[in-house]
């Protein structure tokens, strides 16, 4: 054996043993995640506990109701079933819902996509001004707006009919959708449309076949925000119909009623109260992809 390689041999063991003379400290434990982790466990305990006991309540036998038992003994689908008693006029009021919530979201979508395009590309004088005065429209309280508008529809004859429920919510929506569709638009690079003109499409072509399929993430955001928020709308709902052929099924539910007419069928709201969260919950969830890169977009600059 040469002498190099046992001088190679004879410095790597004394590096070993420098290293094993290192002293180690000890590992501290990340106290900081595990309190986050229990904070975070905490948050959805306290937002699912209410939705846990509604289901519960829901499953019980109507004799049932107020048991505290934490898991129905025996499951019972009465309480869903009496929803849908024709006295309760519940299936119109939720078609009513599907109809209400649907065009307000489409009519927004339609209008506000545009006027959220103009203002993030055109410059013209007062469009922070427009843009201002869009977003306050949407912090008038509602509950200020009820007696105007039931006047006004009174005198126009829309107490009972469906614009009457629809152009209240777009009031509201529309302000909301145009203000987070020109903060998405504005992070979108303008050299996109550039590029599609240079390629012989005109601007709206480019905003069709470009700017659209880019921006799905935003518009899918604010379709659900305004859909979920014209779904649970009551206030003017409740204002705008004395018939139960146009209620609205958040509405219906306050109008159940129990066996003898005078108690209040506790289960059977709580049925309701699952059969109209449920649809959302799951529209939430098969787009939750798109509601956070909606979210999000924008948050980060290259």
């Amino acid at each position: 054996m040469s002498s190099e390689t046992i001088g190679g041999t004879a410095a790597a063991s004394d590096s070993i043993q420098a290293l094993r003379d290192i002293p180690v400290l000890p590992r501290k434990r990340p106290w900081g995640m595990y309190a986050g982790y229990l904070g975070i466990a905490v948050i959805i305990i306290y937002c699912l506990l209410p939705f846990y006991w509604m289901a519960v309540t829901s499953l019980r036998r109507p004799t049932d109701t107020f048991s505290i038992a934490p898991i129905p003994a025996p499951f019972s689908f009465q309480n869903f079933l009496d929803a849908f008693d024709p006295k309760n006029s519940f299936a119109t009021a939720l078609i009513n819902s599907v109809i209400v919530a649907g065009v307000v979201t489409a009519v927004t979508l339609l209008i506000g996509t545009f006027a959220a395009y103009a203002l993030a590309r055109l410059e013209f004088r007062g469009k922070n001004i427009s843009l201002a005065i869009i977003i306050a429209t949407s912090m008038f309280p509602g509950i200020a707006m009820v007696i105007p508008l039931f006047k006004l529809f009174t005198d126009i004859g829309w107490i009972n009919t469906y614009q009457a429920l629809i152009i209240p919510a777009l009031s509201f929506g529309l302000p909301l959708a145009v203000w987070n569709l020109t903060a998405f638009f504005r992070q979108m690079p303008a050299e996109l449309e550039e590029a599609a003109m240079i390629d012989g499409c005109t601007q709206g072509q480019a905003f069709r076949r470009v700017i659209i399929p880019l921006a799905a993430p935003g518009v899918f955001t604010t379709a659900i925000i305004v859909f979920v928020a014209a779904w649970n709308e009551y206030i003017i709902a409740l204002t705008m119909t004395n018939k139960a052929d146009f209620r609205t099924a958040t509405v219906a539910v306050t109008f159940f009623t129990g066996t003898t007419g005078r108690d209040i069928p506790t289960g059977t709201i709580m049925a309701a109260g699952m059969i109209l969260t449920i649809p959302l919950l799951i529209m939430v969830l098969v787009f939750q992809r798109r509601i956070v890169a909606g979210l999000t977009a924008g948050g980060v600059k290259s």
